[in-house]
């Protein structure tokens, strides 16, 4: 009986070679070849599954975006029922910022996929999409803390949430070694508190 190839799994295993790629070698390095090496298969096998760079890296944020979204759930569930939204707000911050290897592999596949997005259209639609999405998110948590007293009625939701995302800036200071992780959450900390000083 012939094996069966689990598709899923496969494109999976491709998307964390490209991210080891980046993470190791850098965005320049970044071409079907190395990924397919780094991979374990030949270029045709890998080309069997993506039939571009573009396609390849577009699969691979994606599948950084789920993983991230996947630590984030189970960070809420570790929060236990009806968590505050101020430790909400928190964990979605720290989890954007490379303060652990999956994190850190994240944020290097995301700078990488901009760099792509300026110079390909295509790209940058989904590019964009998926910033709005995250934004979007990060703006009903927001609103709903106002909403349930949380935070200051007089509060603009808008400009609430562009400062929160404003902090996952920290991430080239963490990775150029100009500030200490425990330094960018102590700022997070220090800007979640004056948020929610109302409560």
């Amino acid at each position: 009986m012939p094996k069966q190839v689990d598709h899923r799994r496969r494109r999976e295993a491709i998307a964390r070679a490209l991210w080891r790629v980046v993470e190791q070698r850098g965005v320049t390095q970044l071409t079907m070849r190395v990924v397919a090496q780094e991979a374990g298969m030949s270029l045709g096998q890998l080309q069997h599954y993506f039939a571009s760079r573009t396609a390849m890296l577009s699969f691979a944020m994606d599948f950084a975006s789920e993983q991230t979204s996947v630590r984030i759930h189970q960070g809420l569930a570790e929060l236990g029922n009806r968590p505050h939204p101020r430790a909400v707000l928190r964990l979605t911050l720290a989890e954007m910022l490379p303060l652990h290897a999956d994190a850190r592999a994240t944020s290097r596949m995301s700078a990488a996929y901009v760099l792509e997005a300026l110079h390909d259209e295509a790209v940058r639609e989904q590019a964009r999409r998926g910033l709005a999405q995250g934004r979007a998110l990060v703006e009903r948590l927001v609103h709903q803390a106002i909403a349930d007293g949380h935070i200051d009625s007089g509060r603009d939701p808008a400009i609430e949430t562009n400062l929160l995302l404003a902090l996952t800036g920290f991430t080239s200071l963490i990775e150029l070694d100009v500030i200490e992780t425990q330094d960018a959450l102590a700022a997070i900390d220090v800007h979640l508190d004056r948020l929610f000083r109302s409560t």
